[in-house]
């Protein structure tokens, strides 16, 4: 009975640990209304950088150039393709006059190394307000320049956009992985705005130049072979240069992996980079990760073992209409919502998925960003 009652009382202090996350922290995007943004529409630079895209370049590109916005340019960096990219590339820009090539080589210092292909593309841009997105990326309308530099200030010269994907019906592998940017996308956000920013994602992304420079690039974390977004943001986001973006508009899409090796392989990639942030940052996300776990492990151990079983399945569902509220508000924001019919299911499955990730990272590290 000792070891029960112990038991209860680590649940009990669990739940409330997650309930803070989800009201207090969490709670901070989910229920923000929208903020008016400037009116300034200052001169863009699109970077694109791409290893191997020719196919998404054809069929996303047009989306990027076409945008309605009056001073913008796209630089296209092709980090050694095998494939038929730079001609891609080439295609384009003999039909637009606002593309610059950037053609990088292999060099033995950075073999690979999709940081050195973006440290070059920066300095090739020609405006100072730098905007990014991925090849397999689709911007959801014609605004999306305009909406994301409209958050740009003298003081705010970071601005986190959000990056979703492509809807797939039927696919449960599909709502995992919308189902894991939601709850990212909510994390990040939300500790922009208790002024905590820890990372951006490279989909869709801006800051200006200066705030590159400043920090001599990514040179603190060039070995690293990830984090041209992430570490970057982690290094030099503060809470007041870092401003949030979520209106529909400013929103972009990319295409989702179909089978859970490639989506394993992905985030194998994406989660190598978390080691390397700022220590606050590391605690902050590991405490609610690991409480998490703690949640569905003693609350299942409890309600099995029946002890103080009213009490117990009180604290389940209040941690459950916490999230579901936290999450629901942040899925409609995102036009995520779908996801939350299956929350329990793709929270379960994702714990599992990310401890996975975790043990397999340590046998052996991904050194690959393509």
């Amino acid at each position: 009975m000792l070891i029960l009652e112990v038991l209860f009382y680590s649940f009990a202090t669990v739940v409330v640990i997650q309930v803070l996350y989800y009201t207090l922290i969490f709670g901070n995007f989910a229920f923000l209304k929208h903020s008016k943004t400037t009116s300034e529409t200052p001169p863009v630079s699109v970077i694109i950088c791409a290893k191997n895209e020719a196919e998404n370049i054809k069929n996303f590109l047009p989306s990027v150039l076409n945008q309605d916005y009056h001073n913008f340019e796209v630089v296209l960096i092709n980090d050694s393709s095998k494939d038929d990219t730079l001609e891609v590339f080439e295609d384009f820009k003999s039909k637009y006059d606002n593309i610059k090539i950037v053609n990088v080589k292999n060099i033995e210092a950075f073999w690979g190394n999709k940081k050195y292909a973006l440290s070059l593309g920066i300095k090739a841009a020609t405006n100072n307000h730098l905007l990014f997105t991925d090849a397999d990326c689709k911007p959801l309308s014609k605004h999306w320049i305009k909406e994301m530099s409209s958050s740009f200030t003298k003081t705010n010269t970071i601005v986190l956009g959000y990056g979703g994907y492509n809807k797939i019906k039927h696919s449960f592998l599909n709502k995992l992985i919308r189902f894991e940017t939601l709850l990212t996308a909510t994390q990040y956000f939300s500790y922009a705005k208790i002024g905590l920013p820890y990372m951006g994602v490279g989909r869709n992304l801006a800051y200006h130049r200066d705030e590159f420079f400043n920090v001599n690039g990514f040179i603190k974390h060039m070995k690293v072979r990830s984090g041209d977004d992430d570490l970057f943001i982690n290094e030099v986001a503060t809470s007041k240069n870092t401003v949030i973006q979520y209106k529909k508009n400013s929103f972009t899409v990319s295409v989702a992996k179909t089978n859970f090796k490639d989506w394993f392989k992905q985030k194998r990639r994406h989660v190598s980079t978390a080691k390397y942030y700022k220590t606050k940052h590391q605690l902050l996300l590991g405490l609610f990760y690991i409480t998490q776990v703690l949640f569905w492990t003693l609350g299942i151990t409890l309600l099995y073992t029946t002890y103080l079983w009213p009490f117990a399945l009180g604290l389940v569902i209040l941690r459950f209409l916490c999230q579901y509220l936290s999450l629901g508000f942040s899925a409609k924001k995102l036009n995520e919502i779908d996801t939350i019919f299956l929350l329990p299911i793709l929270e379960i499955t994702l714990i599992i998925m990310q401890f996975s990730i975790f043990i397999t990272n340590k046998i052996s590290k991904p050194n690959y960003w393509k």
